[in-house]
């Protein structure tokens, strides 16, 4: 190809592009190169041109197309400078701004500034005390962890004091003119803290400003959190309506007390209240800060009132809470300033590594100090200046055949803008993809998200999913559909190990209260991103080198700047689910200047979404657009999102005084696209959303009703074999009855719906049986190897579920993927036909019939693209009905309806079965209560299936009114789901509203009552092959493994013949870790070392929490699995 390259540039940019482009192209004029290029060659150069990019670079890249036409491929640096076609301006204009342009709109950074400057000056006021001081002596040998109370709620209790020390307590003018002024008493404040010593509520009887401060300062390692599980309930309903209502509730026992000895507590609490070398007044660098700064601060009087009226004080909060944490982290971190002069010997933190005193105290709250302010300064830029993704070629280009719909979503938008006279900026938009799987969706994302940036021809936003392993298989469809660039997207993913054996192939916490950073009087060191990013080399982005210590900048500059990240959903969800620490800092930042798109959203239950919930209202009240996408959203999950949407714009168009207050609610499927304008400021705005999703549903289900039927269902009888009463454990004769009853099931499917092999003539289908949890998954596997099959049938099954070395996953997750792509026309031979495995299983055997059945856990309901010809579901839920119907014919064309039904529903799941009183629960919808348990486990009187009619998403997608929630499965989650998210008059921590209308989201108490994906917590194992045996060990603190066989009574399990010969894929992790190790191994290394490092990296299995009352089995083809003790 014949390129053009013009160069704009100024200053210093013309010497380095000029190097760049001389050493690629002929320079033809001063600012002109030309030359014959391939397209890698052309990556290269916008490659190194973007590694040194600076405001003053301008350079544009034209493809001669022919003679008489030539197209702009892409601009690195100051777009500005050309327009939309790279023609170079011949006149300009200039405009005299008054302030930074990014400053304008950002009326209350005056505000944050002087709260953040104030808070950072006090932040660690309390850590002069006796105590912690005596802690940071590297002579000092304590054993005893923890301080009776924490410097930040002593801190505050001398805020307090302050306060009260002035004339008039009820008002901020009092105690800001005694620091202005110098007139604070310190033996009067020492005297006061004393009085109540921990019983005072260091946060109650505050006037405003004080109130924000002292929320600043209590709140900058943690909020404020209850240990006690039984008090934590009794705020479930408690309402908090105001600062004062709140603050009423918390002593110090919300986590700033450590009270593991009451005598040693008793002694060691007198220490919290000495302060032998004062309280800093005695350093004038600190005392002329806080004198400036509160004079500014009592500047702020009127902003105050007025953030405090329209509610957008949550919006200056939130900001000023960040900058003072990342002024902390990144102070923290670097060495003590050897130029600083004091007086005082009062030390702050020591060196993690020397264990000796690092900076002074007030050194540190001064610094703190200015690196918050240099930071809230780059706060508008931080949201406004990052670099979107530009000139993504295929984005342009028109979709192809059967995907029209993308390119009319965009149209829409493009009509609606003109319509609006282009006020995107001014606009929430909350966008709603419903278009059904297999549809392009994810590239239909990417071009309405384009169509909605500024310009309408940029890409910024994050791709939060919902599954680990996903992500990097998006982040390699979004290179390849989207034609993404490593420039242009990060992936971040939940390990290393992941990542490697993805490439090789083309977690979560528990919160510990002893924190071994707190000891040395540095907890704001930690990391703020631990898990893996994968990324390309970062341009310079200078302006975030006051965010982050140099070790870890490149990292967290990448996570920031990158025009897409995709990542799972867990990693953003930190943004409002951190209770302790600066975890919550990068995504937060991040979505202050990203779109935020959540992928498969409704695959996440009521708790979850609560969670979910909280993350948008955070995304509007930073002033971006949302769009939710998934084939079967439920009314009530729209609706309440769409209303913790328009709440936190609310908030943003207060902090930012805009006008119009209005969100643009927009609805996609393949078949529509529709706009609709909101007002927030009518009374009825809810209400407007609901009929415009509705009339949108309705006409969906119409067009779903219309389509040709390519799922039908029967339900699989099974009420004989209910249990007479309630049993614990299903009889075993039971369950091997039940399991027989889906044997017979696979069969009659199978001769329905199957292919017939071209080279054998044996007819062939694949199927899936969905079963709810492990255990049965297992013994379903080892059932149907050992079971007594039709004369003339070949089973071939296999086991998929989580609890899997990650490693055997891996592999098996390959082989699925290939074999079941099935994108096959009728009549075409299928792909899988020659796969190595699949072949030789056809060529081995010579019964007519060979069926591969692959029994597996909710894993397979989302996230794997597989197509299988049948499925049969032991159903939990109506959603799980539907997600499996999904696998079937996933990709394959038909130009009829099926005649016979392709899906077996078992009318009995194993739960209601053996007589439990909550049987679609674990997952699934139904609660042991009045209100949501069903009157029946029987599947027939819970769905209604209508004789010919298919199988589809419109119970799912539109709700029966009133809700019949325990008579009919779909009817239960429509209810479950209004009742968590729609119930908008609910008060007290634990509903949704504890965060949208009450005060709680200032404490941890909403993340504990509706934490995001809790589960039991897992024990992670690593399956180490040492010896020529396995070995399941832990990892301690320190990087040894240790043997935990024994202690976990893990026994291993070898298959009879009879179970090999029938077994779908068989891996042998031995074999697969010998072959990576002679791969890898060099000549004079050992190959058994080799394999037992490799082991210990690859061989991580996570085991549920330990019961002495169960033992374990493994497999190398069943996995981990439970089995209770007879």
């Amino acid at each position: 190809m014949i390129v053009t390259f013009i160069s704009q540039c100024e200053k210093k940019a013309i010497p380095r592009t000029r190097r760049v482009l001389d050493a690629f192209a002929d320079r033809i004029g001063d600012n002109t190169w030309q030359t014959v290029i391939t397209e890698e060659g052309l990556i290269s150069v916008k490659k190194l041109l973007r590694k040194t990019v600076t405001k003053s670079t301008a350079v544009s890249c034209h493809w001669i197309r022919g003679r008489r036409r030539s197209e702009l491929l892409w601009i690195v640096g100051n777009r500005n400078k050309f327009n939309r076609e790279g023609v170079v301006p011949v006149n300009t204009t200039q405009k005299k701004l008054d302030q930074n342009k990014w400053e304008n709109d950002w009326h209350y950074l005056p505000l944050i500034k002087a709260l953040v400057a104030i808070s950072a000056l006090l932040h660690d006021w309390g850590k002069a005390t006796v105590l912690f001081q005596e802690k940071l002596q590297p002579k000092n040998k304590q054993s005893i962890k923890g301080d009776p109370l924490r410097h930040e709620w002593i801190s505050c209790l001398l805020l307090n004091a302050l306060v009260h020390s002035s004339e008039n307590p009820k008002n901020d003018h009092a105690w800001l003119n005694l620091l202005i002024h110098k007139s604070w008493d310190e033996e009067k404040l020492k005297a006061t803290v004393l009085k109540n010593l921990d019983k005072t509520k260091a946060l109650e009887n505050l006037p405003p400003l004080a109130q924000l401060v002292a929320w600043l300062i209590v709140s900058h390692h943690r909020l404020p959190n209850l240990k006690d599980e039984a008090e934590l309930k009794s705020f479930t309903a408690e309402p908090a309506e105001t600062f004062e209502d709140l603050f009423y509730f918390i002593y110090a026992d919300w986590g700033y007390q450590n009270k593991f000895d009451e005598k040693e507590y008793q002694q060691r609490l007198l220490q919290c209240f000495e302060f032998p070398e004062g309280l800093l007044s005695q350093s004038e660098t600190w005392t002329k800060e806080i004198q400036k700064w509160s004079a500014r601060l009592l500047q702020e009087q009127d902003n105050i009132a007025q953030v405090l009226k329209d509610g957008s004080w949550r919006v200056v909060l939130h900001h000023a809470r960040l900058c003072l944490m990342l002024g902390d982290h990144y102070y923290s971190s670097c060495d003590a300033d050897p130029m600083w002069k004091t007086s005082l010997s009062l030390i702050a933190n020591t060196d993690h590594k020397t264990k000796r005193p690092k900076q002074f105290l007030d050194e540190h709250l001064v610094n703190v100090s200015k690196n918050a302010m240099r930071i809230a300064q780059s706060l508008s830029r931080l949201a406004d200046e990052m670099e979107p993704a530009y000139d993504i070629q295929k984005l342009k280009k028109k979709s192809p055949q059967g995907f029209e719909w993308q390119d009319n979503a965009v149209k829409e938008i493009k009509q609606f803008r003109q319509k609006q006279d282009n006020t995107i900026e001014e606009q929430g938009w909350f966008i709603v993809n419903m278009a059904s799987t297999g549809k392009g969706k994810t590239i239909a994302n990417a071009k309405i998200m384009q169509a909605l940036s500024k310009d309408g021809q940029s890409l910024r936003y994050v791709l939060a999913l919902g599954l680990r392993t996903l992500t990097l298989q998006t982040g390699d469809s979004y290179r390849k559909d989207i034609g993404l660039t490593n420039d242009e997207l990060a992936v971040l993913i939940g390990s290393k190990v992941v990542q490697e054996l993805h490439q090789q192939q083309h977690h979560k916490q528990n919160e510990q209260y002893d924190n071994p950073l707190d000891e040395i009087g540095s907890e704001s060191l930690e990391q703020l991103l631990e898990n893996e990013l994968d990324y390309s080399e970062m341009p310079q982005a200078d302006f975030m080198d006051v965010l982050f210590p140099q070790a870890q900048a490149e990292r967290n500059k990448a996570f920031l700047y990158k025009p897409v990240l995709a990542c799972t959903i867990d990693h953003i969800m930190s943004a409002t689910e951190t209770k302790r620490g600066g975890k919550y800092i990068l995504p937060s930042l991040r979505l202050s200047s990203s779109d935020l798109v959540i992928d498969e959203v409704d695959d996440f239950n009521g708790q979850d979404l609560i969670a979910i919930a909280r993350l948008i209202h955070l995304t509007a009240m930073l002033g971006r657009k949302v769009m939710i996408s998934s084939a079967t959203i439920p009314p009530a999950l729209a609706e309440g999102f769409f209303n913790v949407y328009q709440q936190g714009w609310r908030l943003y168009c207060a902090f930012k005084k805009l006008k119009q207050v209005q969100v643009v609610g927009m609805w996609v499927d393949e078949f529509k696209s529709k706009t609709q304008c909101i007002d927030l400021t009518s009374d009825n705005t809810i209400q407007q959303y609901k009929n415009g999703h509705d009339a949108f549903v309705t006409i969906r289900a119409k067009s779903l009703a219309e389509q040709v039927i390519k799922h039908k269902a029967y339900i699989i009888e099974c009420h004989d074999l209910l249990a007479q009463e309630e049993q614990k454990q299903l009889e075993e004769s039971l369950q091997q009855q039940y399991f027989d009853r889906i044997r017979q099931h696979i069969e009659k499917l199978h001769h329905h719906h199957h292919t017939v092999d071209a080279n054998t003539g044996k007819k062939v289908s694949f199927g899936v049986v969905r079963v709810a949890n492990i255990p049965p998954c297992v013994a379903l596997t080892q059932f149907l190897l050992n079971a007594e099959w039709s004369e003339k049938i070949a089973p071939r099954a296999m086991a998929y579920h989580s609890r899997q070395v990650l490693l055997l996953r891996s592999e098996q997750e390959r082989h699925l993927d290939a074999v079941l792509k099935r994108k096959e026309k009728q009549g075409e031979h299928p792909i899988a036909f020659s796969n190595e495995d699949i072949r030789r299983h056809l060529d081995s055997t010579d019964r007519e019939h060979v069926i591969f059945i692959l029994v597996a856990t909710p894993v397979e309901e989302v996230g794997r693209d597989h197509d299988f010809d049948w499925a049969i579901v032991e159903p939990s839920s109506y959603r799980s009905i539907i997600q499996l119907a999904g696998r079937v014919l996933r990709h394959r064309y038909l130009e009829k309806d099926i005649a016979q039904p392709n899906i077996g529903l078992l009318q009995y799941n194993l739960k209601g079965l053996r007589g439990a009183k909550v049987a679609f629960e674990k997952p699934g919808f139904e609660i042991n209560n009045d209100k949501f348990k069903l009157k029946t486990k029987n599947l027939s009187d819970l769905i209604d299936l209508p004789e010919d009619a298919g199988i589809n998403a419109i119970p799912r997608i539109q709700a029966n009114t009133p809700f019949k929630a325990t008579e009919k499965l779909a009817d239960l989650e429509h209810a479950v789901l209004a009742h968590s998210l729609t119930n908008y008059k609910q008060v007290g921590a634990k509903p949704l509203n504890a965060w949208l209308t009450q005060y709680w989201f200032l404490t941890a108490l909403p993340q504990r009552f509706t934490p995001f994906r809790q589960s039991s917590p897992n024990i992670q194992l690593f399956a180490v092959w040492k010896d020529r045996k396995l070995v399941f060990s832990e990892k301690d603190d320190f990087g040894q493994y240790f043997d935990r066989n024994g202690f976990y009574k893990i026994q291993c399990s070898e298959l009879t013949d009879l179970e090999q010969q029938r077994l779908w894929l068989n891996r042998n992790y031995g074999d697969i870790l010998s072959r990576m190790a002679i791969e890898k191994v060099s000549e004079n290394q050992h190959i058994e070392d080799e394999i037992e490092k490799l082991s210990k990296r690859y061989g991580e299995i996570m085991l549920p929490a330990y019961d002495e009352n169960k033992k374990l089995m493994y497999s190398d083809q069943f996995g981990l699995v439970v089995q209770h003790s007879k």
